[in-house]
């Protein structure tokens, strides 16, 4: 299951990031997709030339550590290293999800409170964190399935 998650991952990854260079026939899917998951805000996306990318900054951090977790676990997976545990990452989801999430929660505290102006590199960099843990617990818990139980022989 992890290289099908690292698969789509990268892939959704390369959707937001080469968006503004592909035919609108193409693009418009992806930014239709953006829409339903961001808020798009101009100000706090990237762009390419002229061109806005699909999500804003902190999604696509979010987005990005999730390939990287996500290639992260494939790799470990695919080479039998077992570094990280899928039962242990299970079993502590929400605390390793509410860890990764600090990063984001506390630049947007900041920057609603008018604390600290960021700009879209903080928050792309604040984002990813979330996406990292995010991928590593989906996928360990999508590892720790009893698939084997399941198949008929």
């Amino acid at each position: 299951m992890a290289p099908i998650a690292a698969l789509l991952s990268t892939a959704w990854l390369f959707l937001i990031l080469t968006a503004p260079l592909l035919p609108t026939a193409l693009s418009a899917p992806v930014y239709a997709a953006g829409s339903l998951l961001c808020h798009q805000l101009p100000e706090r996306s990237f762009h390419i030339g002229a061109f806005q990318l699909p999500l804003c900054a902190r999604c696509v951090g979010i987005y990005s550590g999730a390939a990287i977790g996500a290639l992260v676990v494939s790799v470990q997976s695919a080479l039998n290293a077992h570094h990280i545990r899928p039962a242990r990452l299970v079993q502590h989801a929400r605390w390793i999800l509410v860890l990764g999430a600090l990063p984001p929660a506390i630049t947007v505290a900041l920057e609603s409170g008018g604390l600290w102006p960021t700009t879209n590199i903080v928050r792309a960099v604040a984002g990813f964190p979330l996406g990292v843990v995010a991928a590593l617990v989906v996928t360990s818990a999508l590892a720790t399935l009893p698939y084997r139980d399941k198949i008929r022989t």
